[in-house]
């Protein structure tokens, strides 16, 4: 085992103080990264005050993690010492199910093992990217192209690939017109992707406050939910509608917003239940689905687009120290739009 530093939770809603951790040794196909940025998800939070349901504590959290490969097991073949790379929400799964054969890691039928907040094959608790360094097997490990800088892409690796994949499931593209709910650490990521993919892009938010930096990232509209006459005016307007706030919505609202054989899906993840009318669905034959990250292989490609289309996340940098503060102030919706950990700080 080695001995690294880190950050954790030692117990739910408790702030997060500097611990040391062990990480396993550098297995035969493992790769050592020295992790250079973490960026900060509303899942972090969640998890780390037992939003989601019962937790492991003490907890690392962290996801969002860009490094550089520092070691290699000896039948490591995709990566070499010195590589940038990255790693997501996910770092093992069964790896047989017909999902995972698929490239769809993350529906993993037996469960996908979390980079945090989970029990890996050896048995011990998972601990994630608030850290100096993990050990990550080369088939959960992603490569950073060149042409992203590590710290606007580590979140790229939840937030980037969160929105990338329902975009491309849904075909968003030309002539397809694509709302994104919310403009946070996931819709701005939404709204840049969206808008590279070729499609007419609305967001809906709250108020009009963040509208001047919604179209500067690519938004073609901006409409205020808060004003009655937006759901009245968009009514049947959207393909698709990527929803990416963490709070209970009126689905009925927005289901009417899209158009026959639409689609309204939900990559934010409440800690409440929701209701809805059926009816809502019925009435234009209308899908309400869910997206959960994605896969290696799309993650991979979601990167890949990301650096040949100029996409970074944008960030606020932020030292060890700063966890705490940063995590309320993600709560009050004071960031743009994602903080991201110097680890050097730790």
């Amino acid at each position: 085992m080695t001995t690294v530093a880190a950050y954790a939770a030692p117990a739910a809603k408790a702030p997060l103080e500097r611990t040391t951790i062990e990480r396993r040794e550098v297995g035969e196909f493992d790769v050592l990264i020295d992790i250079k940025f973490a960026g900060i998800c509303h899942s972090d939070i969640h998890q780390a005050r037992e939003g989601w349901g019962e937790a492991i504590f003490p907890m690392v959290p962290g996801h969002e993690i860009a490094g550089v490969v520092s070691e290699v097991g000896s039948g490591v073949t995709k990566f070499k010492v010195g590589d940038r790379v990255g790693v997501g929400c996910m770092v093992d799964s069964c790896r047989e199910c017909e999902n995972c054969k698929a490239g769809f890691e993350q529906y993993c039928l037996k469960g996908m093992v979390g980079t945090y907040n989970a029990v890996g094959k050896d048995g011990r608790p998972t601990h994630g990217g608030y850290s100096q360094k993990i050990v990550v097997d080369e088939n959960y490990t992603v490569r950073i192209p060149d042409g992203l800088s590590l710290d606007v892409a580590a979140p790229l690796l939840c937030a980037g690939v969160t929105t990338f994949s329902p975009l491309r499931h849904w075909n968003a593209g030309p002539g397809k017109k694509v709302a994104i709910i919310g403009l946070g650490g996931l819709g701005h990521m939404a709204v840049k992707i969206a808008h590279a993919m070729g499609a007419e892009v609305t967001v809906l938010s709250q108020s009009l406050r963040k509208k001047d930096d919604g179209l500067k990232l690519g938004a073609d509209h901006y409409y205020a939910t808060s004003d009655p006459k937006t759901f009245e005016e968009l009514q049947g307007t959207f393909d698709l509608i990527v929803s990416t706030v963490s709070a209970p919505l009126d689905f009925g609202a927005y289901l009417s917003l899209v158009k026959v054989d639409g689609a309204l899906a939900n990559v934010g993840a409440p800690e409440e239940p929701i209701s809805l009318n059926l009816f809502s669905l019925i009435g234009g034959r209308k899908t309400l689905a869910g997206s959960l990250i994605g896969g290696i292989r799309e993650t991979q490609e979601m990167l890949d687009f990301c650096a040949e289309h100029g996409i970074g996340a944008e960030i606020e940098l932020i030292s060890a120290s700063e966890i705490n503060e940063a995590y309320e102030r993600v709560l009050n919706s004071d960031v743009r739009y994602r903080f991201v950990i110097d680890t050097a700080t730790i």
